[in-house]
């Protein structure tokens, strides 16, 4: 097991260098986030060693149950499925420090009040969903600028940047336009120069379609099958936080 993580990890440190090179980009600009949904902890913590501490949950319930296997002070943790505000609660108990997901003004709401009852702030990204995919969350496009707008109001919610999961396709010319408008998104936004608003981190692209999303600019590739294996449900059982196929 270990040994097939730290291979694993040794191929996708060499895809994400040369597509950076591709991109005549630095390879520190690009962070590799360890999809770990179904993963336990054993095998995260084999990751985490290799030098990669940033991982990212897609269900509270994982998020909890493996919170203190992992430990608090050895890796850093973000949310990247979509979130129910009964849910919220937990995310802010079990060390999350950025939810990658926002999407909804019920979410914002929620995570601002129990931010204000503790007297913290928490990192954000939105989510937009670019493929137009009804079986996807996220803010459409169209709408992605006038609801950064709307959330950054929320001054305890720290806006980052942009979330995207592009169309599941082996081609390239459906891929690329989902993370292209993504970067389109951040640039408008970077434009408005909006308060509480910062557009650094562009997370978008996975095991399948990393090296297009990193020539499109994104800053965070969340990638879980290249590392750890196929898994037993498909991708799109983990797009509802109540664990329904859709």
């Amino acid at each position: 097991m270990e040994a097939n993580i730290k291979n694993n990890l040794s191929i996708l440190e060499k895809r994400i260098t040369a597509a950076c090179v591709q991109a005549n980009r630095s390879r520190d600009e690009v962070k590799l986030l360890l999809a770990t949904k179904t993963v336990d902890a054993e095998r995260i913590k084999i990751a985490i060693a290799q030098g990669y501490p940033l991982i990212g949950e897609n269900k509270v319930q994982e998020l909890r149950d493996k919170y203190e296997g992992i430990g608090t002070d050895n890796c850093t943790r973000h949310f990247i499925g979509h979130l129910q505000t009964n849910k919220i609660k937990d995310i802010l108990k079990y060390g999350v420090s950025c939810i990658e997901s926002i999407d909804r003004i019920s979410v914002v709401e929620k995570l601002q009040q129990l931010l204000e009852r503790d007297d913290r702030t928490m990192d954000v990204l939105i989510q937009v969903n670019t493929s137009d995919e009804d079986s996807k969350f996220g803010v459409a496009p169209e709408q992605a600028i006038d609801f950064i707008k709307e959330v950054a109001t929320y001054d305890r919610l720290r806006i980052k940047g942009l979330m995207t999961i592009g169309l599941f396709s082996a081609e390239e010319r459906l891929v690329r336009p989902c993370f292209q408008l993504l970067k389109r998104v951040q640039q408008e936004a970077i434009v408005l120069n909006l308060p509480n608003v910062e557009m650094n981190e562009l997370s978008m692209g996975m095991s399948h379609d990393l090296e297009i999303a990193i020539e499109e600019g994104a800053t965070i590739v969340r990638v879980g099958t290249a590392i750890f294996g196929e898994r037993i449900y498909p991708d799109s059982y983990y797009w509802n936080e109540e664990g329904n196929v859709i």
